[in-house]
């Protein structure tokens, strides 16, 4: 494919798209029914019924029975942190081998024309990001969403919690499945918002940010306190009608899918003249600038808060004015005190 079409390539390999980032239409105003017509498709197809089809598979067949379950076991636990283990090896694998190692379409649609290997760095283990993302992915990450997934299959095994069926609630069931992607990024734009609070920046979501140029191994390469923190949002199916489907759906969003914003590319090449959205921009430009599109833009949260960014030079002028208007902030709150402390002789 020929990027050129689509976007742009500066002077020091890096490609944008032409087209603004557009926040998604549910609750951008004012309101068009049109525009929210065109977005849905995009909101199921390709990445949240790959991540239904992921889990109904896990549901149907790859997950212990209910008795099985009622009874913690080293056995069961394992199983899980194995298949979950296996389908991220797969999923994050696949895409860092074909983009990133075999380079099999080159920089064509990559945000940032550089690549990791090429730029090791002390702050990663081994100087090598991909190292360094494999051993936080495997070592933290992929544990602590199994301990979460292990849990609520327990409650639901053991009856603790408002789990339902289909057949009881049908209704219920389904608004929370078509919902949950939404809420998955309501809850990430508030834990997101929490950890760039200047302590838990300094101490946990440094970590994540050493990835300025994300591939995708950089998607779990956290902090433990924010893989705690990431999948939090589960426990929202102790409080709401629930089933295990959709604990494990919100668990495929919230795992599998942290690949969506951190593969580097906008398209991602499957034949002559075709090509799948990534929808990674938002996310990329949030690595790029730290400060800026906190969540991915399906809910406009960053617009309403003055903090989104669609790739555009309008937008860099208002980052670098709100930046400018935060720096005097600081600097004047830094003069009163030193006019409000005591001369010392």
């Amino acid at each position: 494919m020929d990027d050129q079409k689509f976007g742009t390539r500066d002077k020091r390999g890096n490609w944008k798209p032409d087209a603004p980032l557009q926040v998604g239409p549910l609750l951008d105003f004012p309101w068009s029914a049109s525009r929210v017509l065109k977005w849905l498709p995009s909101y199921f197809l390709p990445w949240n019924m790959l991540f239904m089809a992921i889990a109904a598979v896990f549901w149907v067949f790859l997950t212990p029975s209910r008795e099985t379950l009622q009874t913690l076991s080293s056995g069961w636990v394992a199983w899980v942190f194995l298949r979950n283990s296996a389908l991220i090896l797969i999923l994050y694998g696949s895409l860092e081998m074909r983009l990133y190692l075999r380079r099999r379409q080159g920089s064509r649609f990559k945000y940032n024309g550089k690549f990791p290997a090429e730029h090791p760095s002390d702050v990663f283990m081994f100087r090598s990001q991909a190292v360094d993302s494999l051993i936080r992915t495997f070592g933290t990450g992929l544990p602590i969403w199994t301990a979460y997934e292990v849990g609520l299959l327990w409650a639901w095994a053991n009856g603790h919690g408002p789990w339902t069926i289909f057949g009881d609630n049908p209704w219920a069931l389904l608004a929370l499945g078509l919902v949950l992607p939404l809420f998955h990024e309501l809850h990430f734009y508030c834990i997101h918002r929490l950890i760039h609070v200047p302590v838990l920046y300094k101490w946990v979501h440094s970590v994540h940010h050493n990835s300025i140029n994300p591939s995708p191994w950089s998607s779990l390469s956290m902090h433990p306190v924010e893989h705690l923190l990431y999948w939090s949002g589960t426990l929202i199916h102790l409080l709401l009608p629930s089933h295990p489907l959709l604990v494990l759906y919100h668990l495929q969003i919230s795992g599998a899918g942290a690949v969506i914003g951190h593969i580097g590319f906008d398209k991602v090449e499957t034949g002559k003249g075709i090509g799948v959205d990534t929808h990674a921009y938002a996310h990329y430009l949030h690595h790029k600038y730290f400060e800026v599109n906190y969540a991915d833009g399906m809910l406009p949260i960053d617009k309403w808060m003055g903090t989104w960014h669609d790739g555009t030079k309008a937008a860099d002028k208002q980052m670098k004015d709100r930046f400018s208007r935060k720096k005097a902030r600081v600097n004047g709150r830094v003069e009163s005190r030193k006019l409000s402390d005591p001369v010392r002789k």
